[in-house]
């Protein structure tokens, strides 16, 4: 069986510098490194000890980490948390279902709304009604304690991977879409994109069944069986993450010097040394005039990102190179 991206990536740059990596049979993604040098570190897939402990726990919870980077002056969606009503109970708090959809009445539909700590895109929603908010945050609820609900921004979505104050990969991620050829049904198209995922590599399993596709269509006047003209572009979801079928586009040799300071001021500012910034804005080619950071990242995902080509799968094992190197040069004992 071939192992996960993340492991042979570090399994191979672990041979480049003759460290000795030991991977749990079981889990297939937890793993322990002895470098030549005594120093030993442990992983957990993208979850390296590259960042501290507290800075990390910050980075996973989009609640707190939007409260300190508006602290610190970044841009941020105007958003608030809310909860389930049993974690109510136990904060004394009242932000429950109800204020929520209080709340995005406040902002105007549409807005989105956003597990507070999951990852991956999973159940990330633009709605645009009474009806759909409470649908969507129903389906968060029974996965997780809480919520966000935000301000909707437009423009492109950019993710910034920052590791030790340098950027060394930036891509635009789009959302999952298909384009047509003029005698295809979508379900057709999207079927063809699903084997195109399995031919390159890319270990993403599209789900028909997301709600989230069903409805987008549905704004679109579409179905799965509609036929589109040629080269017709029909976005299947709202956010453009690459977990769900969405497509990257590399930009690391065209980002802007004013987007790369900001990408590792953030970084700094939340005391992570691997950060992936994702942020919208118009065009990050360009000088910055105005943008919104989404949510930083401590152990951000780069497989999808290494399946457009040879030059960026080379990136991330230099990227990875460079992790490794550096938690070998950490003080032996320094973690214990």
């Amino acid at each position: 069986m071939k192992a996960p991206f993340v492991i042979s990536i570090i399994q191979k740059v672990a041979e480049q510098i003759g460290a000795v990596v030991l991977v749990d049979p079981e889990y297939k993604s937890v793993g322990h490194i002895t470098f030549k040098n005594g120093s030993k570190t442990v992983f957990r897939s993208t979850q390296l000890n590259i960042n501290g402990f507290g800075s990390g726990e910050i980075a996973k919870d989009k609640g707190c980490s939007s409260f300190f980077l508006k602290h610190f002056g970044y841009k941020v969606p105007e958003g608030k948390t809310f909860f389930s009503k049993k974690l109510c109970e136990k904060i004394s708090t009242l932000r429950n279902i109800d204020d929520g959809f209080d709340y995005a009445k406040e902002l105007g539909f549409p807005v989105i709304v956003k597990p507070l700590n999951l990852s991956q895109g999973i159940l990330v929603v633009k709605v645009y009604n009474k009806r759909e908010y409470y649908q969507v945050v129903k389906k968060i609820l029974r996965k997780t304690s809480g919520f966000i609900v935000e301000r909707f921004h437009s423009g492109n979505d950019y993710r910034v991977v920052v590791l030790d104050e340098e950027v060394v990969v930036a891509y635009q991620r789009t959302p999952l879409l298909v384009v047509g050829d003029g005698k295809s049904s979508i379900i057709q198209l999207l079927q063809q994109k699903q084997e195109t995922f399995f031919k390159t590599g890319r270990k993403i399993t599209i789900d028909f069944d997301d709600f989230r596709i069903k409805r987008k269509l549905q704004r679109q006047k579409l179905t799965f069986d509609s036929v589109t003209p040629q080269d017709t572009i029909v976005y299947l979801l709202d956010n453009a993450n690459l977990s769900t079928g969405g497509d990257a586009i590399d930009v690391t040799e065209s980002i802007h010097a004013d987007f790369q300071k900001l990408a590792i001021r953030v970084a700094k500012d939340m005391s992570l040394r691997l950060a992936g910034v994702d942020l919208i804005t118009s065009d990050i080619t360009l000088p910055m005039i105005n943008y919104t950071i989404i949510e930083v990242n401590g152990s951000p995902g780069l497989s999808n990102y290494a399946s457009i080509g040879e030059l960026q799968t080379t990136r991330v094992e230099k990227l990875y190179f460079k992790i490794l190197k550096a938690l070998e040069n950490e003080p032996i004992g320094k973690f214990s």
